[in-house]
Formats: C-alpha cells, structure tokens, sequence
C-alpha cells in the first residue's frame, strides 16, 4: 500500500490559481501512476488528470488548458498545477496511486472552493 498525503486546498475566487501537492510514502514512487481526482457534493469523484510513471499525462476535458499534473520522483511528491478556476472546479481534490492497473491507495482529500 502507498500513504498519500495532499496539501494545497483553499479557497480562491474565479479567475484565480492553486496548487496542489500529494506526497507520498510506503513504495517506491517512481513506478506508480499518479492522479488526481475530484468530488462535488452530490457528484461521483472523476478523473481530473493522471501522469504515468513514465511521465505521459492525460487530463478531463473540463481541465485541459488550465490544469497541470507533474511529478518530481525525488521528493515523492505529484503536483496539480490549477489556473483559471472556476466555480464548478469546487470540490474535494484527492490523489491516486496505481500500478498495473491496481488501485494502491487514497489520500484523505483537500477542498478547493472557488467563489464566483
């Protein structure tokens, strides 16, 4: 199992940028995808953005242009890089790591508000 911790959230107006952090520990990081997902109240939680252990990334379309995944192995540590917030980008943000397709853990989520 990996234990992810996400640090960032906050509340932001529209128009404006957050980063988040998700560090991790309990296996060797390097060999894990990492994503972010996200979760409204009422809502299912859906990707926001995945980076492979590779680097390659993929992002939601609701996302792509003002969001960035990336990783730095050293640290153990996936960022999501958000600009240009909007109001229905509030949610709880949680991070995701995976290898071969198995789920190997959760963080305990952030929330992003972002007022209008």
């Amino acid at each position: 199992q990996v234990q992810l911790v996400e640090s960032g959230g906050g509340l932001v107006q529209a128009g404006g940028s957050l980063r988040l952090s998700c560090v991790a520990s309990g296996s060797i990081f390097s060999m894990n995808n990492m994503g972010w997902y996200r979760q409204a109240p009422g809502n299912e939680r859906d990707l926001v953005a995945v980076i492979t252990s590779r680097g390659s990334t993929n992002y939601a379309d609701s996302v792509k242009g003002r969001f960035a995944i990336s990783r730095d192995n050293t640290k153990n540590t996936v960022y999501l890089q958000m600009n240009s917030l909007k109001p229905e980008d509030t949610a709880v943000y949680y991070c995701r790591a995976s290898r071969f397709g198995v789920v190997k853990g959760w963080g305990q989520g952030t929330q992003v508000t972002v007022s209008s």
